[in-house]
């Protein structure tokens, strides 16, 4: 027996059960998710409506699948299809966006329409990495488009109830260094404001610096933030109390985010939020089994493993938060243990959105 199909049959025995206290709070098996790219992900959790961009933006992404197979024929008809979009709406996209953005747009565009072109003859030339390397760089082409479209004022409601709890209003970056090397993160706010804010808030404070890695589950998890002593989570020094953040995950299609809830309680039993566990260094929020609003600041990157997750298993998305993703040097997440540590936790850009309090 392979060690994966044994760890595959021991995580099977766990279906019945949610978490265990969140000293060791741990989480369980996702679904297969068919995006599994980080950029994707957050380009498609962005709050916009922009379905041009959106089109094109799709279409690039689509041909991951096609270029593993070899299939020429159809990553041509793709290529050909984003260059098409791109030239029939580029008078649309940039009527839709503000005036001050303009010449920033105009410049992006320009560069993203000599990209597609240089896509498709690559995409002719059947010549596989020159093809993946200039695709990478068109879709972030069309990420930076997105993020014009962003509304100035935060899109969604946070419960007056949690007005004491600090949010990041937007996404932040940061550079996560570890005993073992560094990493970079992108922090979503939008989808996730109070999980964030409690990170990038404590991240700010230097609370995550020195602290090990307090368990360590291969091809699982891998968690971290317990502080030092007999505390297991962040202690308030206004309120000498743990501070607690809520359950929080948005769904795809809903105006509300839902708060304190998992899938099973809204019935939502198949659904995939817009910000899943479906990827190598998915940062989740941890929280115990006796309550979905007790977490406090200990976090775990997920250790994503496509051989582990058979269809139909789901038991972390709708159940932990996630609230970011690891975009660079994740490949040290399977090196690292319970012998190893946080030395930092520094946050590159987005400070200005974190809010201490409503």
């Amino acid at each position: 027996m392979t060690k994966k199909l044994f760890l595959l049959i021991l995580l099977t025995l766990f279906i019945s059960i949610d978490f265990i206290p969140m000293e060791s709070a741990i989480a369980a098996l996702p679904r297969g998710n068919r995006i599994k790219d980080p950029y994707a992900i957050l380009r498609n959790a962005l709050p916009i409506e922009e379905k041009g961009l959106r089109e094109i933006q799709h279409t690039l992404e689509d041909t991951s699948d096609l270029v593993r197979g070899n299939r020429w024929p159809a990553i041509n008809q793709a290529a050909s299809r984003s260059q098409f979009l791109l030239n029939t709406r580029t008078s649309e996209i940039l009527k839709l966006i503000p005036d001050k953005d303009q010449s920033k747009a105009e410049k992006i565009l320009a560069e993203l329409k000599e990209n597609l072109q240089n896509l498709n003859e690559e995409a002719s030339n059947k010549n596989k990495n020159n093809f993946i390397k200039i695709r990478r760089k068109s879709l972030k082409e069309v990420g930076d488009l997105e993020s014009l479209f962003l509304p100035e004022a935060f899109p969604y409601n946070i419960p007056n109830e949690f007005d004491d709890l600090p949010r990041l209003l937007g996404r932040a970056k940061v550079n996560i260094q570890t005993s073992k090397g560094d990493m970079y993160a992108i922090i979503d706010g939008y989808n996730a404001p109070l999980t964030a804010g409690a990170f990038i808030d404590l991240a700010s404070k230097g609370f995550y610096d020195g602290l090990p890695m307090n368990r360590a589950e291969e091809f699982f998890v891998l968690q971290t933030g317990d502080p030092k002593g007999p505390e297991i989570g962040y202690i308030d020094p206004n309120t000498k109390q743990e501070r607690h953040v809520p359950l929080e995950i948005r769904i795809p299609g809903q105006t509300e985010t839902a708060y304190n809830k998992t899938f099973e309680d809204l019935g939502l039993y198949t659904e995939t939020p817009v910000l899943p566990f479906a990827t190598l260094g998915t940062l989740g929020w941890a929280h115990s089994d006796e309550a979905l609003d007790d977490g406090s600041s200990q976090f775990f990157f997920f250790l994503y493993e496509a051989e582990l997750n058979p269809a139909g298993r789901n038991l972390i998305d709708g159940r932990n938060a996630a609230f970011g993703y690891v975009v660079e040097g994740e490949e040290i997440l399977n090196d690292l243990g319970v012998n190893d540590q946080i030395i930092s936790i520094k946050i590159l850009e987005g400070l200005d959105k974190l809010l201490s309090h409503a």
